[in-house]
């Protein structure tokens, strides 16, 4: 008699679907200084579900603390805003 694997399984991700005092914080203070930053990045590392990261993204466009940098169908990919930089003159 042949046993027939149940195959992969795979675990549900358990994001969060609001955001809260702690993840609102980590997100103003934390993302603005990643390289690069997309939805799928902020979803893997805040927790968070896809349309709260791409509401965060523009949110964060929007204050100027991160900018766009290609937008190709659902594919947003951000990175931090050049820090203005005082010249002496």
């Amino acid at each position: 008699k042949k046993k027939w694997s149940k195959g992969k399984v795979q675990d549900k991700a358990n994001n969060n679907v609001y955001f809260s005092e702690e993840t609102l914080g980590k997100l103003e203070k934390e993302v603005p200084t990643y390289k690069l930053i997309t939805p799928s990045v902020l979803v893997d590392r805040m927790r968070i579900n896809g349309s709260l990261a791409r509401r965060a993204l523009r949110e964060l466009e929007a204050r100027g603390t991160i900018r766009l940098v290609s937008a190709h169908n659902s594919q947003l990919i951000y990175t931090r805003a050049p820090v203005a930089v005082a010249t002496e003159a």
